[in-house]
């Protein structure tokens, strides 16, 4: 239904007033109970060799909404009845931001990718806590937090920025990602690189605080090995959780769409099918270095199950989509899950985390 009648109505608009147009959609089924449990007879999906406890949590499955789609926490009621395993919601920040100056989303259909510069737009911390105070789900929730969108926000005054936004979040978390780099905002960058980041790691005290949910680290996909090796030794040394890899990409390598388009869109964060070997590379390293002792979240250019069994053999142990949902449709999940399924018994495996061994 979505390939052949909503996606080419949805691709006739802009892709900010489909992006807009889906969001308001989604959010208003989230508030009403019977339009929910029809998503979820539709598009729901189980099987006991998809579950997992990480954490103590229990993941229904390992496809998991990536950050970036349902940035205000008004879209994870739905989100769980499409068969997701888990939603990761913002990126929050803790003052409000409009974001940039639109056209900011842009699709590369030949590439199976998109490019953003959304610019971390969304209501702030006080006002998403609150929310995510109501919201009951029956499926782990994660809290992706970035520093606020303003340039001015340097310094001490990020890092004290980070702390309230931290603050407010984690007690409504089951688990909270640091998303440590952002090419959508006009730094670029903020604490990637390991000296702000030990400061950062050091103010939120996670290695001190027990009372704490698990605390992830979140990595662009353009961080050079040697830089990686030596976030992950401060990240290490802070205890931290697992690790999401990957974040977009500020590069344009390797692109079938046109150089001409790409140039005319400029500046922003690539996602989907174009970041999928990098990603994966970044898991494999992130696996290696850390022996497999922690937990990580692979994302980028996931579309089917081989996508997923790429990432999971790399050493991923949940995965996260976004881009394939824009793509696919909602059903995405559901097929992924069910063809991870089909993958284990034709392996003759009988749980999905035999499928790195």
């Amino acid at each position: 239904m979505y390939k052949y009648l909503a996606k080419p109505l949805l691709f006739r608009l802009p892709a900010d007033s489909a992006h807009e147009l889906a969001v308001k959609t989604a959010s208003s089924i989230s508030t009403k109970s019977w339009l929910l449990s029809t998503a979820g007879a539709v598009y729901n999906y189980s099987d006991p060799s998809l579950c997992q406890k990480i954490w103590g949590l229990e993941f229904p499955n390992p496809i998991g909404l990536a950050a970036g789609f349902d940035k205000n926490g008004t879209m994870a009621p739905l989100m769980e009845k499409l068969g997701f395993g888990f939603v990761e919601v913002g990126s929050i920040t803790a003052n409000p931001s409009t974001g940039n100056p639109k056209p900011r989303s842009f699709r590369l259909p030949s590439d199976r990718s998109l490019i953003n510069r959304m610019g971390l737009n969304n209501d702030g911390a006080p006002t998403i806590s609150r929310r995510l105070q109501k919201m009951k789900l029956g499926i782990p929730l994660g809290v992706n937090i970035a520093k606020t969108h303003n340039p001015d926000i340097v310094g001490e005054l990020a890092l004290q920025d980070y702390k309230i936004n931290f603050d407010l979040v984690k007690d409504h978390a089951d688990y909270i990602t640091l998303n440590i780099s952002c090419p959508n905002t006009s730094e670029g960058k903020t604490f990637e690189e390991p000296e702000p980041l030990n400061d950062l790691l050091s103010l939120l005290e996670i290695s001190k605080d027990s009372s704490l949910p698990p605390v992830l680290v979140k990595f662009s996909v353009d961080v050079e090995p040697d830089v990686l090796d030596e976030l992950l030794d401060v990240c290490e040394s802070h205890n931290i959780s697992g690790y999401v890899a990957t974040n977009t990409s500020s590069g344009r390598d390797n692109l079938t769409t046109p150089h001409k388009t790409v140039k005319e869109i400029g500046r922003g964060g690539l996602s989907g099918k174009a970041i999928a070997s990098r990603s994966t590379e970044i898991i494999r390293r992130i696996f290696a270095k850390t022996k497999g002792d922690k937990t990580i979240i692979g994302v980028g250019g996931i579309s089917t199950a081989e996508d997923a069994v790429e990432k999971l053999k790399a050493g991923a142990d949940l995965l996260q989509i976004y881009t394939s949902m824009i793509y696919e449709g909602p059903s995405v999940v559901r097929r992924i899950n069910k063809d991870l399924v089909k993958y284990m018994k034709q392996n003759d495996l009988e749980h999905i985390y035999q499928i790195r061994s």
